[in-house]
């Protein structure tokens, strides 16, 4: 039995439910267990992770649920959380997500609280908001740095996002209550040194790897009836409007001359919403009835392990974000499995895939970059689209226990 060390009561802050979140704080439970650190571990979730994620519940209970307690938000006030999908309501959502922290913080007598997306935090810190305890947080979308890795010219409304991040920063860290700021962008680090007392940590953005080696990827495409000779592209995620490029790519395809539009057969799985699930089988229907592709469509919920099937037994991970903020889980899935990525050449995404030789870099916004990006996947060998010792080197350095090693070692 491990002492508990009653002094120290960490609160895991985290009320999303979809996306990367489940999976962070699971790899933050496992290590926890697992290393027999001392103190209470506290997870403050929204009533929906229950059910969306009982396995992430069921990891606490089999170790020690004494030691991690899972606590959701009352369903009222979940009710009154406003709706991210517009500019207010997500203004409206983070004040109100702030005052719960405040008010969880208090009653559990927390001796710190982890923020899991401190960018959601940005209105209440620049306001001085308060807490009675120290915090940290993972910061996730920094873009006052990128025309220094891409050399872009950033436009009005870039700069004033630039601008606003580094007031954000600028009162964060130097809160009195601040103790460290982890950012999965590894290559802002050196642009954050104004004077505080906060640690500035890189923070590996975690995959794991164990799981990716004795797939039968044979028969997950015989399951899938991909046709012979097919060169599989897998577009995965959450399909929400245009950002992950789906249309573009859709419409690259058209532009390929048949003996190429052949070869190619692609994997679209993830969440989708009915209205666009219905927009997206309607440009699929119009590419296959003008070109002889393949398309296959796996519109619903995967398990991590469906996940890494389906990126074992792909050819090339797309992912074609339309002027995507950060990082995506893509790059290290497919680096994982030994994969080449078709990739945005925008920010972060670009810079890693460059520096990694990860895979192709195109200008996602372009129809015609992408075809032109698509023709060398399907003319070249894809084990020559990019460098395996990299990809292996990249996946290692984001291993999950790294992740929850950084942490734990800088709360």
């Amino acid at each position: 039995m491990v002492p508990v060390d009653l002094n120290r009561r960490i609160l895991v802050f985290d009320l999303s439910i979809h996306g990367h979140h489940a999976a962070y704080i699971k790899h933050l439970i496992r290590y926890w267990f697992e290393s027999e650190l001392n103190g209470e571990l506290f997870v403050v979730v929204s009533p929906r992770f229950f059910e969306a994620h009982s396995d992430v519940i069921q990891l606490a209970a089999a170790f020690d649920s004494s030691r991690v307690n899972f606590i959701a938000i009352g369903s009222e006030e979940e009710a009154v959380l406003s709706s991210r999908q517009s500019r207010f309501g997500r203004v409206f959502r983070n004040l109100r997500e702030w005052n719960l922290l405040q008010k969880y913080a208090k009653v559990l007598a927390a001796t710190h609280c982890l923020l899991m997306y401190l960018d959601t935090c940005e209105l209440p810190l620049v306001l001085g908001a308060k807490l009675p305890c120290l915090f940290s947080g993972i910061y996730f979308r920094p873009t006052f740095h990128y025309s220094r890795l891409t050399g872009y010219t950033a436009d009005w409304k870039e700069r004033l996002q630039q601008w606003r991040e580094r007031l954000f920063l600028s009162r964060t860290l130097n809160h009195p209550k601040m103790r460290s700021l982890f950012c999965l962008d590894p290559f802002v680090i050196k642009y954050l040194n104004p004077p505080t007392s906060a640690d500035i940590v890189a923070l590996p953005d975690p995959v794991e790897t164990t799981l990716l080696k004795d797939t039968d990827s044979q028969a997950m495409r015989n399951e899938l009836a991909i046709d012979p000779d097919r060169i599989v592209f897998l577009l995965f995620g959450s399909f929400e409007a245009e950002r992950k490029g789906i249309y573009q790519f859709l419409a690259a395809l058209l532009l390929l001359p048949d003996e190429l539009a052949r070869k190619v057969c692609l994997l679209v799985a993830g969440n989708a919403g009915s209205e666009e699930q219905i927009r997206i089988r309607e440009q699929i229907d119009l590419v296959s009835k003008r070109r002889p592709v393949q398309v296959i469509t796996r519109f619903e919920f995967l398990s991590d392990k469906l996940v890494k099937q389906y990126f074992q037994l792909t050819d090339v991970a797309l992912a074609l974000y339309q002027r995507h903020v950060g990082m995506s889980g893509i790059l290290l899935l497919a680096a994982a499995a030994q994969k080449p990525v078709l990739s945005a050449g925008y920010g972060l995404m670009g810079e890693l895939v460059r520096r990694y030789q990860l895979g192709l870099t195109v200008d996602s916004t372009s129809v015609e970059d992408i075809k032109s990006g698509l023709t060398r996947c399907l003319l070249e060998p894809t084990q020559a689209l990019g460098n395996q010792n990299q990809m292996q080197s990249f996946a290692e350095q984001n291993s999950a226990q790294r992740f929850a090693e950084v942490i734990f070692q800088h709360i």
